[in-house]
């Protein structure tokens, strides 16, 4: 038995079919490479400020729990967040800024663990603004800038002493 062919010339569309499907094959490849790429970059950009953040809050801790109100001035503070022995963040404070003080005649119950003599006295409610700068010691480039305010209750002397 004989096959019959098609008389005439073959077309021979296999090879540029498959020429195109690799182009496009290779440009899905390729963006999909750079489209990662992005992603990585912005995961890795949040994280730095996430520890930048985590590292100002950590300095800014430091700085409430000080008597930082007696004689306020600017400091600088390291951190090391992953306890390695190295400086990872420098936390660059201003000077601390006194923003209001209100007159408080009774105590506020946030404030029983005042000393009995400020209660004889006038208390004063001084609102205070902690401004902070956080900076990468690696190259990293992350730098955020953190503002806090705080409450803190003062006497007459106090009050006059470092807030106008």
């Amino acid at each position: 038995m004989k096959c019959s062919r098609p008389q005439g010339r073959q077309a021979g569309i296999t090879l540029p079919v498959g020429l195109i499907l690799l182009v496009v094959i290779t440009i899905l490849v390729s963006s999909s490479f750079v489209a990662s790429r992005n992603a990585l970059t912005s995961v890795g950009n949040m994280q730095f400020r996430e520890e930048a953040i985590a590292a100002g809050n950590l300095a800014m801790e430091t700085v409430i729990n000080s008597p930082f109100t007696t004689a306020p001035a600017a400091e600088t503070i390291n951190v090391d967040l992953n306890n390695d022995g190295s400086t990872d963040y420098v936390v660059a404070f201003a000077i601390p800024t006194c923003v209001s003080a209100t007159s408080v005649s009774a105590p506020v119950p946030s404030s029983l663990s005042l000393p009995g003599s400020m209660s004889l006295m006038t208390t004063w409610e001084v609102l205070w603004d902690l401004n902070a700068t956080v900076t990468s010691v690696q190259q990293t480039g992350a730098s955020i800038t953190l503002h806090e305010g705080v409450r803190v209750f003062m006497t007459d002397a106090q009050k006059i002493a470092v807030c106008p």
